[in-house]
């Protein structure tokens, strides 16, 4: 059986406030009164039997734990920041030190030791690959021939680049970085390799310095600094050795942040010179550029926005113009994620003199890869709509026919291998579970009676896990568990309350029977005598009685309000 990975490992972390049934803001008369509500429930001492004990002991365990945790402000500190993992260590802190401020330096010091030894084996590769692509015999093409009614387009790949990086931290405040990019173009190539070290100097500033060597050798160094908290500014300058000689280039920038704008003045001198004045404003929603550039040999003006759409594939839809004294631009483009780490983007570039290019964009994780691909010298509407609707028709049949059925069988594979490398946490969680409702038998007689008796708030069915409204009993069979007993163990008062953001997978009584997938939970309950029903996601509030959960006379036996 394969080890759970580090990132899984968040799957099946113990929730201390959901084994309380706390918020996590609780006050301390808060989380004392839960643990003695639950000691009166799992206490050894209320229990008879030599099995029944043993099950008592480890649930008053899991609970008597939860409480020393969130009840010292030391611990429950720790335990907020960094979770349970963070105990591991954060433990031995409490005696050396006095102020939750002072565990928190103390734990990052050691989180900071552990992560300098990671760092050592750790690298961080980037790449990308151009592959540029003449395809103007598409729409330009001259027949010598009249008679030959054959006419097969003809493609050239007119330039490649390839570039690639490999980061390599030294320690928290030193990296290196060591890249180069090999580059043809019609019969002719050149290259050159880089070096590049950076420190973080303080919170404030960190520099870099950079060596390059190709068709000639150049050095230059940057320094950033920061300001105040909402301006900060780089300067930078650096020697090239070309045939004509050695040429010096100096740049400066300054950024200043005003809520959503951010203001930037940049300037650059060197093999060319210009003064550029950015304006940038940018939301969750939204992201928009305006660029005014004044130099030589060129200057112009700019201007692009962004719509950022809030969807499962992170889709962006972007527009922008530019206006040059040597040109003008139009573009608009689109971009996707298809998997979890890759994204795909095309952008249709239409200019004068620069004609019709379809740029195709392709991201999976650090490695990139671009198809510029140039349709016509000219302004030719045949090359702007095919180089738009074609490359449109072929994605979603691409999405259709083999993205999408990728995504399910890789997304059924995760889920299948998380709940194989967590196979015996789950099966120990659900012994827990099972344990912990036979002990809340006799609590939950006897609220059943109370509430019985005022006529109050009864959970009739109650399931929790994957929850299919197309099946023909409501639910898929295997995917969920029945909670009606936890959940009736919680009623106070003639009312249940489970604190938002708390997995009811956390909750005593609860285990995960879907792991990886998303889970909701089911709640029928009869309150004065009217049967109600809710059904609401795992980190939903639970708040019942309400009036709106009331089922309709004539649907008391199969509908369903949604919260």
């Amino acid at each position: 059986m394969a080890a759970p990975t580090e990132d899984n490992e968040e799957l099946v972390q113990e929730d201390y406030y959901a084994w309380l049934n706390v918020d996590r803001k609780a006050t301390l008369d808060e989380i004392n009164n839960a643990f003695r509500r639950l000691s009166k429930i799992y206490h050894p001492d209320k229990h008879h039997g030599e099995p029944n004990k043993k099950e008592a002991e480890t649930m008053f365990s899991k609970i008597k734990k939860a409480h020393e945790v969130l009840s010292d402000k030391h611990t429950r500190t720790i335990y907020d920041i960094y979770g349970e993992k963070g105990l591991d260590c954060g433990m031995e802190l409490v005696a050396k030190t006095k102020s939750p401020a002072e565990i928190i330096a103390e734990f990052e010091r050691i989180q900071r030791e552990r992560e300098e030894r990671r760092l050592q084996q750790r690298t961080n590769p980037r790449g990308t690959i151009t592959i540029g692509i003449d395809a103007t015999d598409m729409f330009d093409h001259y027949d010598l021939d009249p008679e030959n009614e054959s006419f097969i387009p003809y493609f050239e790949v007119n330039n490649m680049t390839l570039s690639q990086s490999v980061e390599a931290p030294l320690t928290l405040s030193d990296t290196v970085t060591f890249g180069g990019n090999i580059e043809a173009q019609n019969g002719n190539g050149n290259g050159n390799i880089m070096m590049m070290w950076k420190r973080l100097i303080s919170e404030k500033s960190w520099t870099e310095l950079e060596l390059n060597s190709g068709n000639g050798f150049g050095c230059s160094i940057k320094g950033f600094r920061r300001i105040t908290n909402t301006m900060y500014g780089t300067v930078g300058g650096g020697l090239n050795m070309t045939p004509r000689g050695i040429r010096p280039a100096f740049s400066a920038m300054l950024v200043s942040q005003f809520g959503n704008i951010q203001g930037r003045l940049l300037w650059t001198a060197g093999l060319s010179t210009s003064m550029s004045t950015i304006v940038v404003y940018d939301t969750v929603k939204r992201h928009a550029v305006l660029t005014v550039q004044v130099g030589i040999p060129n200057s112009f003006v700019s201007l692009s926005y962004t719509h950022k759409f809030q969807d499962d594939d992170d889709s962006k839809l972007r527009g922008a113009i530019r206006v040059g004294v040597f040109s003008t631009i139009l573009e608009c483009a689109v971009e996707k994620k298809i998997t979890e780490y890759s994204t795909l983007g095309a952008t249709m570039l239409v200019g004068i003199p620069t004609g019709v290019t379809l740029r195709i964009k392709l991201s999976r994780g650090r490695q990139t890869f671009l198809f510029p691909i140039h349709l016509s010298d000219h302004l030719s509407p045949s090359a702007m709509f095919y180089g738009t609707a074609v490359p449109f028709m072929l994605y979603h049949a691409m999405r259709i026919l083999v993205i999408k059925p990728y995504l399910q069988d890789q997304k059924k594979k995760d889920i299948e291998k998380k709940q194989e490398e967590h196979s015996d946490m789950l099966f120990k969680k659900k012994m827990e579970a099972e344990a912990a409702v036979h002990l809340m038998q006799e609590t939950v007689q006897r609220i059943i009676e109370e509430e019985t008796e005022k006529n109050g708030l009864i959970v009739v069915k109650a399931l929790y896990g994957k929850l299919d409204d197309k099946s023909e009993n409501g639910f898929v069979e295997g995917k969920y568990i029945d909670v009606a007993v936890p959940l009736q163990c919680l009623v106070k008062n003639s009312s249940l309350l489970i604190p938002e953001k708390n997995s009811k997978t956390g909750l005593l009584g609860f285990y995960d029977p879907c792991l990886g997938e998303e889970k909701s939970l089911s709640i029928r309950y009869k309150f004065r005598g009217k049967l109600h029903h809710v059904i609401l996601g795992d980190f939903e509030p639970v708040k019942i009685p309400m009036k709106k959960h009331t089922l309709k006379d004539n649907d008391s036996n199969g509908g369903r309000s949604k919260s």
